[in-house]
């Protein structure tokens, strides 16, 4: 039995030597045996009492370490410390010097000598003067502290926290206690993940204290950063803050906090005591600056107002002198544009710009009554504004604003019904010419298109329909040109001021119109020399269609069977493959023909588009498929028909064979890589020299690459398929020869080639290998191998049932009866033989997955 040393609590372990109780099972636990004193700060409190409990209660290192900081951060104040608490107090000197500066107050002088009764008068001296602050000692001397007693050491000093450091707080008239408590949460209520109930697991976490600390001095921690779920790094962060900033000592220790179930009542107490007495002072600073601000603020508000008055008048009367001369100009503008800009700014003056001045004229006179009310109340002196900028001087200004405003708007409107007259006919030639050129407006762009060039047949027909209607449009528009000319030349005799204008943009529409005349029967040309040659090119991708379709079509078969090579799993299957490969190669060179013959039309239909510089779009109105598409897949056959002569001639015998034949050729497939590489490289020098076309081969870059891609993903996918097998018969505990069986049967009624049965099959395959199936029989069988009723029955699934009716399985049964085997036929284990028994890695894991098993932690 040992007793542990820290946080106040006696655990009791049960030894390897004792005996064990009926009851002593795996886990071994053994609850914790608590002492916990309850009890309140009180000036009429027992000190005997104290001592009692303090004897439960202090017995660790954590609280002797918090309240030799706490001691310090006072002692320090005078130019001292103490090493050891328990030692230290011992003469009675530091003690008193420590109530000294904690009370403010002088104690008796203290003796210097060093003999025990020295001692014990100083240590009196101290004890005295704790009972006069209100603290009742009852049959306790001082020889206990002298004798370097530790609980009595504690227990007074924690007295001594009560009465100087805890005693006097209180808010809303609670105990010292309660009110430190209601003080921090008040000040941490707004934060998140802080919930303040106690003063011992509400602080575990840290961000207590980190909030207390952010609440009176945010620019120390960026709370928003804390996580909840790092106390350690909270705690830290609060202590070294709280040190260096608030020069509150670091009294706690975050690894003792976090890895005590319930922390140190008193200990928290006192470290945060040292927070209230830290931030009270400033909170009291705080509202004495309040105080003093709210007078200067009064001061403020009316210096702002007089500021404002004397800003707004200066730009008020500003804007009066800026604007009266603009009012008084009556010069006549030559153009109706000009005046009734002139017309415009007025009527703008009116509705936009005046307004916002009338209402500042307002709100000057109430802003200076406003003001005037003020200082007459706070008993200041009246307001007077500068000279000329007083209300009287205003209201003259405007005044006169107003009396230039009027008969300006008058004399406006007659300039404009003046210059009305002269400007109608020029106005009747802008409407026709703005007419004229926003109709024309891109057609000499559309004209010059040659988007015939890239045109389908159909496309360039619909354009040619297009161009008729154009033309009619351009013979209607005719008569509009000519009546902006005769408007022009009667402009010119009647000497318009801005003939010269008028002139100019004539000249450019006549000009413009002779244009448009040449453009249109260039198009007509181009569009009917372009539809002749797209008539030949749909004979040509009409005869490209008619053959593509019957040889892609022969390409697909071919593929499907040369893809059979990966569900071989005999000799009398790869015969079988080698057979149909002699028969697939007797058909290439008649198939080989069909396809030069596909490259012949397509290469006449470039020839066309390249003599006569058609821009071709690529897609055959008659098939979905491209040449690149027909040379794509003959490059795939041609890759798939060699990788079937080499599988079938190669690949044979165990699945462990047949994955190192594939693994081997996968290996040739990627050291083949750097030779792709180096063709890229080839191909890439010849694009940046304008090479597109090589005349030696009729394969392209895109054919190679896809055809090596190809091959490497048919090969990685069969690997993947072998290995698969490989892990199913070692995992099932099945042989090779019964996992091949199984293949075989699968493969046999699986009649659509794509790994998976219907029910129907699956029935059969089942008959066929023994099975008496009636429909409830079926019917639960089905519900194993199609749990999500899809409607098919996978190999995998497949795999798994027939393992699952063949293999053996480690049931929960036989893994008891193993547990009981290892502990000689005991409804229980202990550790010891769980160690004896099991490797040392499984034996911890299994003690650990016991254990929290126990306390519901688990799913064992």
């Amino acid at each position: 039995m040992w007793k542990s040393q820290s946080h106040g609590r006696i655990c009791v372990v049960a030894s390897s030597n004792q005996k064990k109780k009926k009851d002593d099972k795996l886990p071994y636990l053994n609850g914790y045996l608590r002492a916990i004193v309850k009890g309140r700060p009180n000036p009429q409190f027992s000190f005997r009492k104290v001592m009692v409990k303090t004897n439960r209660i202090f017995r660790g290192s954590s609280l002797s370490s918090t309240f030799t900081a706490w001691c310090n951060s006072h002692l320090r104040k005078a130019g001292t410390q103490i090493e050891n608490i328990e030692e230290d107090f011992r003469n009675g000197l530091k003690l008193m010097l420590l109530l000294e500066v904690i009370s403010g107050e002088r104690l008796p002088k203290p003796d210097k000598g060093k003999m025990r009764f020295h001692k014990i008068a100083n240590v009196n001296k101290a004890l005295d003067f704790i009972c006069s602050k209100g603290v009742k000692l009852v049959s306790i001397g001082a020889e206990e502290i002298v004798d370097g007693n530790a609980k009595m050491t504690l227990g007074m000093i924690w007295t001594i926290i009560l009465r100087f450091a805890i005693q006097d707080i209180s808010v809303e008239e609670t105990s010292a206690k309660e009110g430190l408590l209601l003080w921090c949460q008040r000040k941490t209520a707004p934060y998140r993940n802080v919930n303040v109930q106690n003063f011992h697991i509400s602080w575990k976490d840290g961000l207590a204290l980190c909030a207390l600390i952010h609440r009176h001095r945010p620019d120390l921690i960026d709370y928003a950063k804390l996580r909840k779920d790092d106390p350690i790094g909270n705690l830290n962060t609060a202590f070294e803050v709280a040190e260096k900033f608030l020069d509150i000592p670091k009294m706690l220790d975050a690894e003792d906090i976090v890895n005590t179930p319930k922390p140190d009542e008193k200990a928290i107490m006192t470290y945060v005591s040292c927070f209230y007495h830290a931030f009270a002072g400033a909170e009291q600073a705080e509202t004495a600056a309040n105080r003093i601000c709210k007078v200067l603020a009064v001061n403020q508000e009316n210096e702002k107002l007089m500021e404002e008055y004397e800003k707004l008048a200066s730009e008020l009367l500003e804007w009066i002198r800026r604007t009266i001369p603009w009012l008084e100009n009556r010069v006549a503008e030559q153009t109706m544009r000009s005046m009734q800009q002139k017309l415009e700014d007025f009527r703008d003056y009116r509705r936009i710009h005046k307004p916002p001045r009338v209402q500042e004229k307002c709100q000057l006179e109430i802003n200076f009554n406003t003001l005037q009310t003020k200082l007459r109340l706070s008993n200041r002196p009246a307001f007077m504004p500068s000279e000329g900028k007083m209300v009287s001087d205003i209201a003259n200004a405007w005044k006169g604003l107003e009396q230039v405003e009027k008969g300006y708007e008058e004399w406006l409107l007659t300039e404009i019904r003046r210059l009305e007259r002269l400007d109608h006919l020029a106005e009747k030639f802008k409407q026709k010419c703005a007419m004229h050129e926003t109709w024309t407006s891109g057609k000499e762009e559309l004209l010059s298109q040659k988007d015939y060039e890239s045109a389908s047949l159909m496309e360039i027909r619909a354009l040619m329909r297009k161009h008729e209607a154009f033309e009619s449009d351009l013979a209607a528009h005719q008569d509009r040109v000519e009546q902006i000319a005769a408007i022009a030349q009667e402009l010119n005799e009647l000497d318009y001021h801005d003939a010269v204008t008028v002139n100019a943009r004539c000249q450019g529409i006549c000009d413009q119109w002779d244009n448009l005349g040449t453009l249109t029967q260039k198009r007509r040309d181009s569009l009917e020399r372009v539809e002749k040659l797209w008539e030949t090119i749909d004979q040509l991708y009409l005869e490209f269609a008619k053959r593509a379709a019957p040889f892609n079509n022969w390409m697909d078969g071919a593929m499907e069977d040369l893809q059979d090579m990966f569900i071989v799993h005999s000799i009398e299957e790869i015969q079988s493959l080698i057979t149909a490969h002699d028969q697939f190669k007797a058909t290439l060179p008649e198939a080989d023909k069909e396809r030069m013959a596909t490259i012949g039309i397509q290469n006449e239909i470039l020839k066309i588009a390249q003599t006569y510089g058609i821009k071709l779009t690529g897609i055959n109105p008659y098939t979905n498929l491209s040449q690149q598409d027909i040379a794509n897949k003959w490059d795939t056959v041609s890759t798939s028909r060699s990788a079937v002569h080499h599988v079938s001639v190669d690949i044979a015998g165990s699945l462990e064979e047949q994955m190192n034949s594939l693994k081997q050729y996968e290996q040739n497939i990627i050291n083949y890589k750097s030779n792709i590489d180096k063709l890229e490289g080839d191909h890439q020098l010849s694009q940046e020299s304008l090479i597109f076309d090589n005349k030696h081969t009729n394969y392209s870059m895109e054919h190679i690459r896809v055809g090596w891609e190809q091959l490497l993903t048919t090969i990685a996918r069969t690997i993947n398929e072998v290995e698969n097998q490989i892990l199913t018969r070692d995992a099932k505990g099945i042989s090779q020869e019964q996992l091949n069986e199984f293949r075989a049967s699968f493969n046999h009624f699986d009649r659509k080639r794509n790994g998976m049965m219907d029910p129907d099959d699956f029935r059969a395959c089942l008959i066929s290998m023994g099975y008496d199936l009636g429909e409830v029989e079926f019917a639960r069988i089905m519900t194993l191998v199609d749990p999500n009723n899809t409607g098919v029955v996978t190999f995998q699934a497949f795999i798994d049932f027939m393992t699952r009716e063949t293999a053996e399985t480690d049931t929960a049964e036989q893994v008891m009866a193993s547990f009981k085997i290892l502990a000689s036929d005991k409804s229980y284990i202990t550790v010891e033989e769980l160690r004896r028994e099991l490797p040392p890695d499984q034996a911890e894991y299994c003690i650990s997955r016991m254990t929290r098993a126990l306390y519901g932690e688990s799913d064992l």
